[in-house]
């Protein structure tokens, strides 16, 4: 029986937090895609920016880049089963 994706997607526990593009780092190599550094806030200061490629698609297919100084927002998702209640102590 396949999966409703649509259920699924309602299962899946989010967290969104504001962010802005650091700086736009150009590859050392032409072949090699340019990077956007993105500072998330709310993180812990050593691990608070990522880099990613920069390239995103709009909804129409149009493919664009981001420019340093954007505000963004960075989603995290996981499914159900990858999650437990807030008041579970943590295994280790």
């Amino acid at each position: 029986m396949p999966e409703n994706k649509a259920h699924n997607a309602s299962q899946k526990a989010t967290v969104t937090l504001p962010a802005i593009v650091e700086k736009i780092i150009k590859p050392a190599h032409p072949r090699e895609p340019e990077k956007a550094q993105i500072a998330i806030e709310g993180a812990d200061d050593l691990y608070r920016e990522i880099r990613i490629e920069n390239s995103l698609d709009k909804r129409n297919g149009e493919e664009v880049r981001l420019k340093e100084g954007a505000q963004v927002e960075v989603t995290v998702e996981a499914d159900a089963e990858d999650v437990l209640p807030s008041n579970q102590p943590i295994e280790r």
